[in-house]
């Protein structure tokens, strides 16, 4: 990739290159451009010819065209000549139309099939849809107009209609659009508000879908009327009625093209870089990828595939054996397509089967970066079994069926993470089921914004991490612990998922619906879902609810959960939705995750790569059980197109479970149906069904064994164990191979709906916040324990805590009344080099309640703070606990510099040069810790001079939550200001430069000489 210079550049030559194409012959303007704002007049003529009606109005002709039952084509040439510059580039053929039938009416003409009618009104002509019932589905508030440079419809909007799609909105599309304006085309910005990868199309919770046929920019205003304008002098637009959006978009991707499947590896981690002369990290050739992608291997880290020249010049070489030692690694080889496809067949021959384009190719217009897409996707298939799999920067409508959309460059940061969440659902609503951007950004970020990014990035079908462009490498493992094993954790998570995530995306290839989704899309019902109550979190899949951490924070406030009982993936507690939840604990390794009611999700356990799974491989069904539900498995071979021949398999798994309490849980598992290459004819399987309540007996074919451990469960073939600690009580059952082609059935007798039997009786934990202990000392950590609406007794409390710590067992409490809390303090140790920062400690409760055993959890972050300072200290020699930058790192004893790290200059204020001190970039805030024992702290502020006189910022001093001193504001041009501060008895103390004139360009704040006077 490229530079944010090289970004700049790039733009420009693709912006003119676009403008040519708008303003050439293919843009469709008419030859004598008509009068501004020219609305279509009264209708003067009427024909019809089959499914297609044609319409004159004075000098302007308009084209009514029916594809299907609800689908349809709206033409309109405002001087009389039809023109079609898309032609078959992103419509598929459709095969036959509809029967249709017309009538004249006073005032209109009625043109029907058997579900929808499209009213054509005579004066002035003007449409409106109606379903065969007779119900309103849209209508024009004025007829089409036009000018010499755009065509407008504008619609009436209904009272409680939201609007979704316009592709990929940056930061947003998963709320609804109503009251707000979103472009429709190529801005080349991929940060909050940009929109890469758009696509003129948006749906209607009204139970409609407007597709307008055009390579054109447009402006879509989801206001009061609604006024969608397209930049070309022609109107061209499909229209779809369904009974959901879901059946919307299916539509819409029947018309434009159903989403690809990809090859499995494309739903593995990829990873991206340039080897071979990058100017980023000294001379490196092509078969340096092999050691990095030992990394992989040797921590145990799952990888798809790997780019090897994604850097403007980069080239390669070595390339076969670079894709042989990649597979012989379970990875495979990927390209990015700088200097055009006209070498893939000869590079697919040699091994490459993934195929990322350039942003310039869309600079000659989106028809170029289309046919890109579709190039590159067939110069895979054309030259080797595989699938073609292509990532795109900027797409457009038809991109869908070859390839993954990629936001673009972006700089990791909390922000990043932030407006990222609402992106990559919304964009499902325009049919995109692939779309991601790179774990953490290809500038800046952290290891903490790194493994935040990467948890939630791994409930999106597809993602990659990009290195060589920050001030590190950005693969996982680089991090050190405890970041390391963090994301380990979740790349296998995402690795066992992989037969849930793969049959969501071949439900893709049917119905056009993508796996990451906006809660309005599965909960349209619920007027929250389509407000910024659910803005920050999707589901993914039905059964998955994401809300992911996009602060600097061990908790998460508004998490917003539907209707429906929903299992914290973590500690099995259940919630009953509709319900917000506050205070979630999340420490660092901890994505806010939930599991719907009823869900029945297909796993492969213990994996790095699926290259892992043998014959004798179990399939593992994790189980929440409630009511009546099923889910269908997919497979297939997993990179060949073989499936598309019918060489696949499903296999249905139908829970049948209480609704809620007690009762008996019957598991059918059908016969796998359909053949395909390794196909297992015969497999163990695993269950885990989260009942709460340890059923009486779980029987297969007669009684499994009863287990009495986790040891005696590991180690035995068949049989079933109650855990009673695990996730608030989970049975977990495991059999001998059994045959494929069979159907069996598993009855746990006697247990309960997810939840238990007394759901309401549960208790639940919570800690306080700011819990904080010291390396090598004791100190007291509190949990809160909640009885439900039974009394609790006998409540044991222990703590699950790092290696090396010391805990001392906490008294029982014989009894907490129903609907009271006991807090419960227990004493820990931790071990005398516990690095200063954050450790996870897990409290667990055991106890009795409603006549049954049961044991609560709850994951919490225990702060571990460095020693106290003492005497005077340099704020730059101290430990941080947090130290978020504007601009790359904060700089200990050097100024801001640029996005790496050590790479600024001597802190220099009005001529001074400072040996000590801290270089930032707004906006700013470090955090130290001070422990109570220190009285002052000094320093001199202001805008370093290698700013040369740019920049406006504010400076602020904080202790414990308090506001102790600001700045006036400061420029680049102002004199230093002095600072001298109490900080008497402050425990920890933030030290904050903030923007005061919202651009940041030269915001180079410097805290020269800072130092703390201490005891």
């Amino acid at each position: 990739m490229q530079s944010s210079t090289r970004i700049r550049s790039a733009v420009v030559a693709a912006l003119l290159g676009l403008l040519a194409v708008l303003t050439g012959p293919g843009s469709a303007r008419a030859a004598d451009p008509a009068p501004a704002g020219t609305t279509v007049g009264d209708l003067t003529g009427f024909s019809a010819d089959g499914p297609v009606y044609r319409l004159t109005a004075g000098a302007a002709k308009a084209r009514v065209s029916f594809v299907s039952e609800e689908t349809f084509r709206i033409e309109l040439a405002p001087d009389g000549t039809f023109q079609d510059p898309a032609g078959d580039a992103i419509v598929l053929p459709q095969g036959k139309p509809p029967r249709t039938r017309w009538k004249e009416r006073a005032d209109r003409y009625d043109l029907s099939t058997g579900s929808v009618t499209l009213r054509v009104y005579k004066s002035p002509l003007r449409f409106a849809l109606y379903r065969a019932d007779g119900s309103r589905v849209w209508s024009e508030a004025k007829g089409l107009s036009w000018d010499a440079d755009k065509t407008t419809q504008t619609l009436a909007r209904g009272a409680d209609e939201q609007f979704y799609g316009a592709g990929m909105q940056n930061g947003r599309g998963n709320t609804s659009h109503r009251d707000k304006t979103v472009e429709v085309g190529v801005d080349y910005n991929w940060n909050d508000g940009g929109h890469p990868n758009s696509v003129p199309f948006y749906l209607s919770s009204a139970g409609y879908g407007v597709f307008r046929n055009t390579f054109a920019p447009g402006t879509y205003a989801f206001t009061d009327p609604v006024t969608t304008t397209e930049q070309e002098q022609r109107f061209d637009a499909y229209y779809f009625a369904g009974d959901s959006a879901k059946d919307v978009i299916g539509q819409y991707t029947k018309l434009t093209g159903k989403p690809f499947l990809p090859p499995v590896y494309g739903l593995e981690m990829g990873d991206s870089d340039c080897y071979l002369h990058n100017a980023n990290r000294g001379e490196r050739r092509t078969l340096d990828a092999l050691k990095v992608a030992n990394g992989y291997v040797e921590n145990d880290m799952p990888n798809g595939w790997m780019l090897v020249n994604d850097g403007y010049g980069c080239g390669y070489e070595d390339l076969a054996e670079t894709a042989k030692g990649l597979q012989d690694r379970d990875m495979e080889l990927g390209l990015w397509t700088e200097d055009g496809i006209d070498k893939i067949g000869d590079q697919v021959r040699a091994g490459q089967r993934v195929a990322k384009l350039d942003v310039a190719w869309v600079g000659d217009g989106y028809k170029f970066a289309l046919d890109g897409c579709k190039d590159a996707y067939k110069g895979i298939e054309d030259n080797s079994d595989a699938r073609g799999f292509t990532y795109a920067p900027e797409s457009w409508s038809g991109a869908q069926r070859c390839g993954v959309q990629w936001s673009g460059d972006q700089s990791g940061s909390w922000e990043y993470i932030r407006w990222q969440i609402p992106t990559y659902a919304g964009a499902t609503m325009s049919g995109l089921a692939y779309t991601t951007g790179d774990v953490d950004g290809i500038f800046g970020g952290s290891a903490k914004t790194y493994t935040r990014d990467l948890q939630w990035k791994m409930f999106l079908g597809t993602t990659m991490t990009m290195d060589g462009w920050a001030a590190s490498d950005k693969q996982p493992f680089r991090y050190g612990e405890p970041y390391t094993s963090i994301n380990r954790d979740y790349l296998k998570l995402k690795e066992s998922l992989l037969p849930y995530q793969y049959s969501y995306a071949h439900e893709a290839t049917e119905t056009g619906v993508g796996m990451v989704r906006p809660l309005a899309l599965e909960y349209p019902d619920d007027p929250k879902a389509a407000t910024d109550a659910a803005k920050y979190e999707f589901m993914s899949g039905e059964d998955f609810l994401v809300a992911p951490v996009y602060q600097d924070s061990t908790e998460r406030d508004g998490i917003y959960l539907p209707k429906g009982t929903w299992t914290d993936y973590w500690t099995g507690r259940t919630y009953q939705g509709p319900t917000t939840v506050d205070g979630y604990s999340a420490p660092l390794d901890t994505l806010p995750l939930f599991v719907k009611g009823g869900a029945s999700v297909p796993m492969w356990p213990g994996i790095r790569s699926y290259k892992d799974r043998t014959a004798g491989s179990p399939l593992a069904w994790d189980i929440y059980p409630q009511g009546t539900s099923s889910f269908t498995l997919y497979e297939d071979d997993g990179v060949t197109r073989e499936h598309r021949d019918g060489a696949y398999a499903t296999q249905t798994a139908d829970v049948r479970a209480p609704a809620e309490g007690a009762g008996d849980i019957t598991v059918n598992i059908g016969e796998s149906k359909g053949k395909f290459t390794g196909k297992q004819s015969t497999r163990p399987y695993e269950f885990t069904v989260h009942t709460g309540s340890e059923p009486g007996a779980v029987k297969l074919a007669g009684k499994l064994p009863r287990l009495g451990s986790a040891a005696a469960y590991a180690k035995a073939k068949q049989g079933w164990w109650y855990d009673r600690d695990d996730r608030g009580g989970v049975v977990k059952i495991k059999t001998a191979p059994l045959s494929t082609g069979k159907k069996f059935s598993l009855k746990l007798e006697d247990t309960s709906a997810v939840g238990g039997r007394n759901a309401s009786a549960t208790a639940s934990l919570s800690v306080p916040q700011g819990q904080e202990t010291g390396a090598g000392t004791a100190s007291t950590v509190a949990v809160d324990v909640t009885a439900g609406k039974a009394d609790v007794t006998g409540a044991a409390l222990t703590l699950d805590v790092p290696e090396g710590w010391q805990v001392t067992p906490a008294k029982t409490v014989d009894r907490i009344p129903a609907g009271t809390t006991r807090r419960v303090e227990v004493r820990v140790t931790p071990a005398e080099d516990a690095k200063a920062g954050e450790a996870r400690v897990t409290a667990l409760a055991r106890y009795r309640s409603a006549g049954e055993s049961r044991t609560a959890a709850q994951r919490f972050a225990a702060s571990v703070m460095p020693a106290p300072p003492s005497g005077e200290v340099w704020a730059s020699d101290l430990e941080w606990l947090t130290s978020a930058n504007g601009y790359g790192p904060a700089e200990r004893d050097r100024s801001n510099g640029e996005s790496g790290a050590a790479d600024g200059h001597p802190l220099t204020l009005a001529g001074k040069v400072y040996e000590k001190g801290i270089g930032t970039h707004a906006d700013s805030d470090i955090e130290v810790y001070l422990g109570g024992q220190c009285a002052k702290f000094t320093a001199d502020a202001g805008i370093d001079d290698e700013i040369d006189g740019y920049g406006e910022v504010a400076f602020s001093v904080e202790a414990d939550g308090k506001v102790l001193w600001t700045s006036p504001k400061v420029t680049g041009a102002s004199e230093t200001v002095p600072v001298d501060v109490d900080v008497t008895g402050a425990r920890h103390v933030r030290l904050k430069v903030t923007d005061t004139n919202g651009s940041k360009t030269g915001d180079h704040g410097d805290w020269g000489a800072a130092r703390f006077v201490c005891s």
